[in-house]
């Protein structure tokens, strides 16, 4: 058999794990190629070069142009690259994932498909923003309540810090600019933060799309997580750029959220916090990794094998 074409893609077990990766990179109105191992984003200002296994999302914008070596060396990467709109406000579609095995997947699927261990999922997710109170016996009607007091209370503390006039959040997905200074801040800093947590979660072999608090949308869980850092992240991030009235608030609050994380611990956090979530176990006990599975088949009773055989003879 003759040797498939192409440069043979790393070992899984070789890459940057998700949580050790950069955050996410924007790009629009540029041309976006490779040079070796690296990805290189030119525009009229010239050329910078990002290494691909460091990144974790890519976010290509309007008027990028992107090569079919780059995408592929993202893919052999296993760096999540989304397409977004203008001012990378809205969605499109994404690439590969990092994940080797569907354990979390199959996790998250069992959870969510029972209303008991859906709620007891919700209910750690509310746990870890109400530290010190009691969510065991509270219901989804409780708990969002607890949750929007707990929300218009941020909004009012961040309005009377920095000064800025508050009176709701208000946005249209279909205009960004029919807003104030504040919402359009808001919206373009949870954006950036929607695609960071969009990246982890993919990455991680799980669903965007099952959520346990938000339902029916593609994204819901991309929203179930995002909304356990809001409040430390993004809502003061959005009043602390209204208040300096910055001429591009879109642009800086993609800037201001990557500055935030270029330290490195969100994707950590990311990562504990999702596994945490699925797990039986206590906190400090939660495997941070899943490493060197292999592909298996479904016997039923018989339960799980290695793939890859004829089993005519055992089964």
């Amino acid at each position: 058999m003759s040797n498939v074409p192409g440069v043979k893609p790393p070992e899984l077990k070789s890459l940057v794990r998700v949580q050790d990766r950069l955050t996410f990179l924007y790009a629009e109105h540029c041309s976006v190629n490779r040079e070796d191992n690296a990805i290189t984003i030119t525009d009229k200002r010239g050329t910078v070069h990002v290494p691909a296994a460091a990144l974790s999302v890519l976010m290509l914008g309007p008027g990028s142009n992107v090569t079919h070596a780059a995408i592929s060396l993202l893919a052999e990467s296993r760096s999540t690259c989304i397409w977004v709109g203008e001012r990378g406000v809205r969605y499109y579609c994404h690439g590969a994932s990092l994940a080797n095995s569907t354990k979390l997947l199959e996790k998250q699927a069992r959870l969510v498909s029972s209303e008991r261990s859906r709620l007891k999922v919700a209910r750690k997710m509310y746990a870890m923003r109400f530290p010190g109170e009691k969510t065991d016996g509270l219901t989804m009607q409780q708990l969002l309540g607890k949750e929007g007091t707990r929300v218009r209370k941020a909004y009012e503390r961040e309005s009377k810090r920095t000064g800025v006039l508050w009176s709701g959040r208000s946005y249209k997905t279909t205009d960004f600019d029919d807003a104030d200074t504040v919402n359009k801040a808001l919206s373009a800093v949870n954006t950036s933060l929607y695609g960071v947590v969009h990246a982890v979660i993919v990455s991680l072999g799980c669903s965007p799309g099952l959520g346990f608090v938000h339902a029916r949308d593609e994204r819901s869980f991309v929203y179930d997580i995002a909304d356990l850092y809001k409040v430390d992240i993004t809502i003061p991030l959005a009043f602390d750029l209204a208040a300096l009235e910055v001429e591009d608030v879109s642009s800086a609050a993609r800037k201001a959220l990557r500055d935030r994380m270029k330290d490195g611990k969100f994707l950590a956090r990311c990562v504990h916090d999702i596994r945490y979530l699925f797990s039986e176990e206590a906190e400090d006990e939660v495997q941070t990794e899943v490493r060197d599975i292999t592909t298996q088949i479904w016997a039923g009773a018989a339960g799980y094998s290695s793939a890859g055989h004829n089993f005519s003879d055992e089964f």
